[in-house]
């Protein structure tokens, strides 16, 4: 079954702007912070439960990649947007996990955030609220819930001859957006091998069940075009407009993470397209059936027709039949009787026609 998603009452109504309210579920009692400061030829990480307030003073030439997990310690983000300066309406959009996808810019850093698409199984997609921040030296990234996705980045960080050990903190940045893109296509690869089986069902034996599969899959795909569409948005106004803080080079990588979003919102459409067609093909199959249903059914009240039609002329108006002086005429032609309507309900369910 495709989980629903549901829509989340904001608990923000009658606050001023840049109240610090969570809006969303919570998903761990504990938020951790992770500090990682790397130039080409060194790394250092930390783990802190509180902001540490030399954060901003880390090896001044050095990177520095701040990840929190968990979003529900209002406290926690306020320390850390006045640690690195952030503005008050930031930290409200970051907390506030049913924001669009956007991106803005302002003095001296960048904010991202994005809809990255987790987990896809029988229940449905589960999306995580994902917040980047982009200053001169450092990058923030702000996790809706507990569970790594950035564990290849990490490895990759460890790599003394890996590329981003060499650059800045824009393509750290970069490396980030293009991890949660390329989650996208591996749940419309799932999607995809979900409408296979539903098309197969379809053309074999098509229930209530498989017309609620298709129901569902076509909400998640229009929730799934609702996250992808602002990201497209948000991906484009940082390559039209990139500032000081991204440089030229990694501006070329922007563009080919742009067009990896243009290619998943063609498949997005192509999906939806698909799922449409699947509802008439069911449509039009139980109509198939209904229509063989209708034609066994005519065949044999024709062929009964006649029969009916000379038993209602005669009746049993006959001097000479055996079964009037029979004792257990009248029992047997009940138990024929009985016999025939059990045997074409049997019938009947089998065809599937019940």
């Amino acid at each position: 079954m495709i989980k629903k998603y549901k829509k989340r009452i904001s608990k923000k109504a009658g606050l001023p702007p840049g109240s610090l309210v969570h809006v969303g579920q919570k998903f761990s009692e504990n938020e951790e912070l992770e500090l990682i400061t790397y130039k080409e030829n060194s790394i250092e990480a930390f783990r802190y439960k509180e902001v540490n307030k030399d954060f901003n003073k880390f090896h001044p030439d050095q990177v520095k990649w701040l990840n929190l997990e968990g979003l529900h310690n209002t406290r926690l983000l306020e320390e850390i947007g006045t640690q690195f300066g952030l503005h008050p309406l930031l930290l409200e959009d970051v907390l506030n996990t049913a924001h669009r996808p956007s991106a803005e810019g302002f003095d001296g850093y960048v904010f991202f955030s994005l809809k990255m698409p987790y987990k896809i199984d029988k229940t449905g997609i589960e999306y995580e609220q994902i917040s980047l921040v982009l200053g001169p030296d450092y990058v923030i990234s702000f996790q809706e819930k507990p569970g790594d996705i950035f564990t290849p980045i990490r490895d990759r960080l460890k790599d003394e001859k890996s590329r981003m050990r060499r650059l800045g903190a824009d393509y750290l940045f970069y490396r980030l957006i293009d991890t949660v893109v390329d989650s996208y296509y591996l749940v419309l690869e799932t999607i995809g091998e979900r409408i296979e089986v539903l098309e197969e069902e379809v053309f074999a034996s098509p229930d209530r069940q498989t017309l609620k599969s298709i129901q569902e899959l076509k909400k998640e795909l229009i929730y799934l075009r609702k996250s992808v569409y602002p990201l497209r948005e948000a991906i484009s106004k940082v390559t039209k407009d990139p500032g000081e803080i991204i440089h030229q080079e990694t501006d070329t990588y922007f563009q080919d993470v742009y067009e990896h979003t243009i290619h998943v919102i063609e498949t997005v459409e192509t999906y939806r397209d698909l799922t449409s067609g699947l509802m008439d093909m069911y449509m039009t199959a139980i109509s198939n059936r209904m229509n063989e249903v209708m034609k066994v059914l005519t065949i044999m009240a024709t062929i009964f027709i006649p029969l009916t039609f000379v038993a209602g002329i005669y009746g049993m108006n006959f001097q000479y039949m055996p079964e009037l002086s029979w004792k257990w005429g009248y029992p047997t032609v009940w138990g024929v009787m009985l016999v025939m309507v059990v045997s074409m309900i049997l019938y009947f369910k089998k065809k599937d026609w019940l």
